[in-house]
């Protein structure tokens, strides 16, 4: 099919903006033109393109055109800065999905260092920022997976450890006698959020019949606070961690074992400047301040708990 573009805009905008009265304001129009391109839209397509919901939604066919649409507006963009002479101009908002330690730890210095591009970033857990990609929400998404969504590519960018920790406080009331299987049971546990499965994961390896109280903090600073306070022992990032063990703010509780996730980065295979200037500054910083993934295979690229080398 040959879409609209000016329908294609506005299904963008309706997806983005939640309601169709939202896309009106947005593309200033009146939402009885934005129902009128889409229905249009879904004529041409002979397919449900979004779900009238709140917010709206878009459909799996309505994915499809998505995506087309986020093209033709970052080309559409980029060529008018182009012909303008402006290098610098700052066109649409790339979408980008990201999760939420990697950007409270070297993401933002990574893109800080870009001019001339803007960005929405969207929270999610490592292990599902693709779905992102798959609907059309995002240009870019960072992910554990190394298999690359249809129509995307996928790069290694390095892993980030995490290990057990806890305040000394915490340490001297749940765990006097040192960290063990029966302590890690009965002390409170800090996970980020219901898709978070890092402390999972650590609890399979070294208490598998563990079934603790939980605290969910869905926010990676406040997660953070939330060890230092003693609410709860948590997998921390060594970006995250180191500054505060050495300052005697928080102890590892388990230095042996190494949570060790590996992250992608993935983005639509799409020839698009500012698309590939963020891939750089990713590609970049995560050199500088990840762990060389180590990769055999899809199993390996798999988060895993890793014992460490005595010595």
């Amino acid at each position: 099919m040959s879409a609209n573009v000016e329908h294609l805009r506005t299904l963008a905008a309706v997806v983005d903006s939640g309601t169709f009265e939202a896309a009106a304001a947005v593309l200033r129009i009146t939402p009885s033109a934005v129902s009128q391109r889409v229905k249009a839209l879904e004529q041409q397509s002979g397919r449900v393109l979004v779900r009238r919901s709140k917010p709206v939604e878009a459909t799996e066919a309505g994915s499809v055109l998505l995506r087309l649409a986020r093209q033709l507006v970052l080309l559409e963009a980029e060529a008018d800065a182009a012909l303008a002479g402006e290098q610098d101009a700052v066109g649409a908002a790339l979408p980008l999905v990201v999760n939420a330690d990697s950007l409270a730890t070297w993401v933002l210095p990574a893109l800080a260092r870009l001019d001339g591009i803007a960005f929405e970033i969207v929270l999610d857990d490592q292990e599902h920022t693709l779905d992102r990609l798959r609907d059309g929400t995002a240009m870019a998404a960072i992910g554990s997976d190394p298999e690359p969504v249809q129509g995307c590519t996928a790069r290694a960018l390095g892993s980030m450890a995490y290990r057990a920790v806890a305040s000394p406080a915490f340490v001297a009331r749940w765990c006097p006698d040192g960290w063990t299987p029966g302590a890690a049971a009965a002390a409170p546990v800090l996970v980020f959020d219901r898709k978070d499965a890092l402390q999972d994961r650590y609890l399979a390896a070294f208490a598998p019949s563990a079934r603790p109280p939980r605290h969910f903090i869905p926010a990676s600073t406040q997660f953070v606070d939330a060890a230092v306070l003693g609410l709860g022992w948590g997998m921390l990032p060594d970006l995250q961690a180191d500054a505060l063990v050495a300052d005697g703010a928080l102890v590892v509780l388990d230095d042996d074992r190494i949570e060790e996730v590996p992250l992608y980065w993935h983005q639509w295979s799409l020839r698009s400047t500012a698309l590939d200037a963020v891939a750089e500054a990713i590609a970049g910083e995560s050199a500088r301040v990840l762990r060389p993934t180590v990769s055999r295979g899809r199993d390996r690229a798999r988060p895993r708990t890793v014992r460490r080398s005595p010595g």
